[in-house]
């Protein structure tokens, strides 16, 4: 029956339009599922009971395919994120996780770091990206950025100013080929910079950068402005290139009211292409939302392949919903 009630629904839809079509039993839907499999139709979304009655809504062909917006390189999956630890020596006032000398340290620890790099690597993630706190405070951080550099290419993100000492030692040891630092510097000139991280930080990263790209180091800018000034975002772009950092390489965002932010861009779930994100407290949709427990996808770090295969579907299904929007709600 529910097979029928497909043909007739879909027969009746323009290609690309929405219908949707009753389930009595968890064998319907199975049967719809295969159904729609091999005549190329789309499931859009299952709204189903325990009985597995309900409703099932269904597009006429395929959806658009998000890799041609996004590129493969955005899907979710294709990156993962992990967070090192917390605690950072700095207490940048719209940081997203509320990271600063008090936060607790929260680590990831570099064994565990280290199995869920190969599992990811297993899964199909492409990319690592270490972020916290501040990882060059934590004492094994060399062992972790070469645990993943050996598995995947990575990119570290750091204040660049506490490249001294032992974490000077460190960072010399690190493998060039595979590993980026991706540095924060939020203006041209120390004003915006040091009114939102501290007297004299300005300085220090740009003194980390230069360091970096002495040594080798592939190395990346990543500004936070809330509302540039007029010839603001020029004029960094500008101190960018005179560091000899590629305009692929200079990155701006804006300000997430997240964590000690308290004004920014409200972000949801449903907002975000998801940036899968580990951390010492679960996994979660994306960095920039790791604290918030609207984000949580799950409290089991390993096995990791679960919460990337959730992470997946409910993309899928959220762009589906976002796809068939129009279809859904006809205006005329």
């Amino acid at each position: 029956m529910v097979i029928l009630d497909l043909m007739r629904t879909i027969s009746g839809l323009a290609q690309g339009g929405v219908g949707e079509v009753a389930l009595r039993t968890e064998e319907d839907l199975l049967l719809a599922q295969r159904w729609c499999a091999r005549s190329g139709n789309t499931i859009v979304r299952t709204d189903v009971d325990e009985t597995g009655s309900g409703i099932l809504v269904v597009r006429r062909g395929h959806l658009p395919d998000p890799r041609d917006e996004l590129g493969p390189d955005r899907m979710p999956g294709a990156r993962l994120w992990m967070y090192t630890n917390f605690h950072c020596n700095l207490h940048c006032d719209y940081c997203c996780v509320s990271s600063s000398p008090q936060a607790p340290r929260r680590e990831l620890g570099a064994d565990r770091i280290k199995r869920l790099v190969h599992e990811a690597a297993d899964w199909g993630v492409h990319e690592i990206y270490l972020t916290g706190g501040e990882p060059f405070l934590l004492p094994d951080i060399a062992e972790i950025i070469t645990s993943c550099v050996d598995v995947l290419p990575t990119t570290v993100l750091t204040n660049g100013m506490v490249f001294r000492g032992r974490r000077l030692a460190a960072l010399e040891s690190l493998p060039r080929d595979g590993l980026a630092l991706q540095i924060s510097l939020d203006s041209a000139t120390p004003g915006l910079h040091d009114s939102h991280r501290g007297a004299g930080s300005w300085a220090r990263a740009v003194e980390g950068i230069t360091l970096a790209r002495k040594l080798g180091f592939t190395v990346r800018i990543a500004a936070t402005i809330a509302s540039p000034g007029p010839g603001e975002i020029t004029a960094l772009h500008e101190f960018c290139d005179s560091l000899d950092i590629p305009r692929e390489h200079q990155v701006i965002r804006p300000i997430a009211k997240q964590g000690a932010a308290v004004k920014g861009l409200v972000l949801t779930q449903e907002s975000l292409v998801p940036e899968i994100t580990v951390t010492a407290d679960g996994v979660y949709w994306h960095p920039v939302a790791a604290t918030d427990e609207q984000a949580l996808v799950t409290r089991q770090l390993e096995p990791l392949a679960p919460a990337l295969d959730t992470v997946r579907q409910r993309f899928a299904e959220q762009w589906a919903i976002a796809a068939t929007a129009a279809a859904l709600f006809p205006c005329a």
